[in-house]
């Protein structure tokens, strides 16, 4: 037997005694949830299927800790700006205190407005619904998390609904058109994601760590870059964060962003100098400038989640809530505060317990991030969700976050070959003369600044023209050359995960909703 195997055996029973750990606890909180809305909701007509709805409530927002809130933190974790404890716990708070703050007092009943609720024959029938839809989703995040895939929870609601829809009121409920937008937002929030997290990485690599004198570029940059996303942060925050309770235009919402980062590039920029001043020469040393900023961005981000995103959880617990106490379908439902405790402190229950296999598969399993590459990948989901907001495009969070941290993996593979591919380059034109002036080239071309090395190649290319590499050679360096720094097996795993949300929880969902029809009549 191998050596490791020896060890997994000797860690098995204390991962088995995890677990059991975390099984109690879960079980602990929906024994509260279902005790305190049994106590005070139970003796109303139906009133035990709202108790069993917030217990999938409370089940639901625990999915959603473990599962979602991993991109707000995971990248901040994988660049070790934040420890996996610290950053638990400003998750955990914002989260909540974004939920409770800023979540809003009612929410849409039909979640996106897929299904037309008019095709639905009765109260009863809509609340077989909610509860089909809200548990399928559920059961799909928990799958999701098992396999370390994030997944967008919007998306597993919008299946469970739209499949426990059209086996209650058959095909038409559904509305096909708004799919089709929801269907094109995979594609669309993962690669806009990933172009602007790319967009950065690459201008901070141009105008700070290719430079040769990293110190002082840094000194110049980073306040500016800072800035840019105390403007962003600012933006996303008032649009997005608290929208629910200050109602502000975009361009209002711009310029007050504006304001806030004009005033933090004036305070930050004299002490991010001076912390410039005292770093090693070296590029790897100016990641710790981008520290406080990642923390600052965890917890915004987290707060935001926790405005938007608690309705998912909440949202059909809710509608049912509604429904039960008004015995009506309507299109709005008022989110009473217990409801929102449920979800709140059930996001923060998941995310502790179960939320590090989340965080660590997007923080390290996907490529290696550092402080500015996770610095890009926060800037990239501010930035995606305005734009997407403005354009009226259903993105989503999660496909946005991993998206960015895939383009910044493919950035730097791209980045490396185009790399070696010149190293090669620089050897062929050099072909037949003495080794030391070969070493001696590529030692000042690795030392030189972009502009330098462009300028180098070119003058090289000029004297030895008969030296240059075909296309044919170029397509066969960057085949031997190519880097793979992004996990294909990650990639793929939550690539297929992304593509069967819909579909998975909206099966689901179907079945249980005939399930549980067939228990009520």
């Amino acid at each position: 037997m191998a050596l490791n195997d020896l060890f997994d055996l000797h860690d098995a029973p204390r991962s088995l005694r995890t677990e059991a750990v975390k099984l109690v606890i879960s079980a602990i909180f929906l024994g509260i949830v279902y005790a305190l809305v049994s106590h005070h909701y139970g003796g109303l007509h139906e009133g035990f299927l709202l108790v069993i709805a917030a217990v999938i409530g409370g089940y639901m927002a625990m999915n959603i800790g473990a599962n979602d809130v991993a991109n707000n933190v995971g990248p901040a974790v994988g660049s070790r700006a934040l420890t996996l404890t610290g950053a638990i716990l400003i998750a955990a708070v914002f989260e909540a205190s974004g939920a409770l703050i800023a979540g809003g007092d009612v929410v849409g009943t039909i979640k996106k407005g897929i299904i037309d609720p008019g095709f639905l024959n009765d109260a009863d029938s809509f609340v077989w619904l909610m509860m089909a839809a809200l548990l399928a989703g559920a059961l799909w995040l928990n799958i999701a998390t098992a396999m370390g895939a994030p997944v967008s929870t919007t998306h597993s609601i919008v299946g469970g609904v739209l499949g426990a829809g059209i086996a209650a009121g058959g095909v038409d409920v559904a509305n096909w058109p708004k799919m089709g937008a929801i269907v094109a937002s995979w594609v669309i929030s993962p690669v806009i994601g990933g172009a602007i997290a790319a967009a950065f990485l690459y201008l901070i690599k141009r105008t700070v760590t290719y430079k040769k004198d990293v110190r002082a570029a840094a000194s110049k940059i980073v306040p500016l870059l800072v800035a840019a996303m105390a403007w962003a942060f600012s933006t996303y925050l008032i649009l997005k964060g608290l929208k629910k309770i200050w109602q502000v235009e975009f361009g209002l919402a711009l310029v007050i962003g504006l304001v806030i980062a004009v005033a933090i590039y004036l305070l930050i920029r004299p002490r991010i100098s001076r912390a410039a001043a005292n770093l090693p020469t070296d590029k790897a040393s100016i990641n710790k400038l981008f520290t406080i900023p990642l923390i600052f961005a965890a917890g915004l981000l987290s707060f935001a989640h926790g405005a938007n995103d608690v309705a998912n959880a909440v949202g059909p617990l809710a509608a049912i809530n509604d429904a039960i106490i008004h015995g009506g379908i309507a299109k709005k439902a008022a989110i009473p505060l217990w409801v929102m405790l449920i979800g709140a402190i059930g996001i923060a229950i998941g995310l502790a317990l179960y939320g590090p296999k989340l965080i660590r598969t997007v923080g390290s399993e996907i490529t290696e991030l550092d402080q500015q590459r996770a610095f890009c990948i926060a800037m990239a989901a501010a930035i995606t969700v305005i734009i997407a907001s403005q354009l009226g495009l259903p993105v989503s969070s999660t496909h946005i976050a991993v998206g960015a941290v895939f383009g910044v993996g493919f950035l730097r593979e791209a980045l490396k070959t185009n790399y070696a591919i010149m190293i090669e380059e620089i050897k062929t034109h050099h072909e037949g003369e003495e080794q030391t002036v070969v070493i001696s080239f590529l030692r000042e071309f690795e030392q030189a600044s972009v502009e330098r090395r462009g300028q180098m190649l070119k003058e090289l290319k000029a004297r030895r023209k008969e030296a240059e590499l075909t296309k044919k050679d170029r397509k066969r360096l960057k085949k031997l050359y190519r880097h793979e720094l992004v996990k294909r097996s990650t990639f793929m795993r939550i690539v297929a995960a992304w593509v069967i949300t819909v579909p998975a929880s909206g099966i689901m969902a179907a079945m249980l909703y005939y399930m549980i029809r067939g228990m009520m009549l």
